[in-house]
């Protein structure tokens, strides 16, 4: 047990530590390049952070699990936007640009919903057999996903703290580092933590249920939650707001697609509440930014989110 303990310590130093330099490395990168905070969140740290998500996903389609892969990626998005977006805005509020409000957060939603009306396409539109994300839907969401990536690059906009920063640049070989050793930090630090906290809640016989809820489903988000708190710590919003859109799309589109060319993923067995979360978690991220002036997604949008995440828990505590 005192093992254990230690190693969970030691798991969440490294995740915090992998979340600093990982920040800042990004940071760095984006300056030194000429591309926004928003696109390296999108891209180097949304995608890095969801390492994890990727590697259970596509190896629960290849030993043919679709409950894995699919459900994996619902719980983390929710997780993402509700949560850890939920908390960082409640820290400090998210500066977003007009593409934010115009392209990105939009199109956030409008992937999330494509997902679920793929995935339900017998139900909704009586077209094949089952629900499920055939090999043709994954090869259309990975054609859309590198559209995005593109768009993104092609038409970036910096966010008003980036343009007045005076931070001190580092090198690039130096920023490259410290990307690669945070990811590297976030990935096993969490592993360390879940694995070990998932043992030491059994020796302490922690139900099962709990245990699932928490240290299960949030295990692999947490390369995102440090990240974004992190990121808020610095004052960087535009970095933790591309981080978690970057994250939700990578999952959708890359990680889902991906998963389903390797093997269809059924919908067959998902539960219609957890749907439901997942496109209200979308649609409230959307419709929080919707206002034409709005420039933050502000602490009582925030407080709004960790609310319905906390419902959404109470909802799984007494449904497992």
């Amino acid at each position: 047990m005192l093992l254990e303990i230690i190693l969970i310590i030691v798991g969440l130093a490294l995740i915090v530590f992998g979340a600093d330099i990982l920040v800042d490395g990004s940071s760095s990168i984006a300056r030194r390049s000429g591309v926004s905070e928003f696109v390296i969140g999108l891209t180097i740290v949304g995608m890095g952070t969801s390492a994890p998500e990727m590697v259970v996903s596509w190896l629960g389609a290849i030993e043919g699990n679709s409950d894995v892969a699919i459900g994996n990626i619902l719980g983390s998005n929710i997780f993402n936007t509700m949560l850890i977006l939920g908390l960082t805005a409640i820290l400090l509020p998210i500066g977003i640009t007009r593409a934010n409000r115009r392209r990105d957060i939009p199109l956030n939603f409008l992937v999330t919903l494509l997902v679920v009306v793929l995935g339900l396409n017998a139900t909704l539109f009586h077209a094949g057999g089952t629900d499920s994300l055939s090999r043709v839907d994954g090869i259309v969401m990975l054609v859309l996903f590198a559209a995005y990536i593109w768009m993104s690059f092609a038409s970036q906009e910096k966010s008003a703290d980036e343009e007045s920063s005076n931070e001190k640049l580092r090198p690039v070989w130096l920023a490259i580092l410290m990307v690669l050793g945070g990811l590297a930090g976030l990935v096993i630090g969490g592993r360390l933590f879940v694995d070990n906290g998932v043992s030491l809640a059994t020796r302490l016989h922690v139900s099962d249920k709990f245990i699932a809820i928490t240290l299960l489903a949030g295990g692999t988000s947490l390369p995102e939650l440090a990240t974004c708190v992190v990121a808020a710590a610095k004052k960087k919003g535009a970095l933790a707001l591309g981080n978690i859109i970057g994250s939700n799309i990578f999952n959708i589109l890359l990680i889902l697609g991906g998963a389903a060319i390797i093997h269809p993923i059924s919908f067959a067995d998902l539960n219609p509440v957890d749907i439901g979360v997942l496109l209200v978690s979308a649609a409230a991220l959307w419709l929080s930014c919707a206002w034409p002036k709005k420039k933050t997604v502000g602490r009582v949008d925030g407080v709004f989110f960790v609310l319905i995440w906390i419902a959404y828990m109470v909802y799984l505590v007494f449904n497992l």
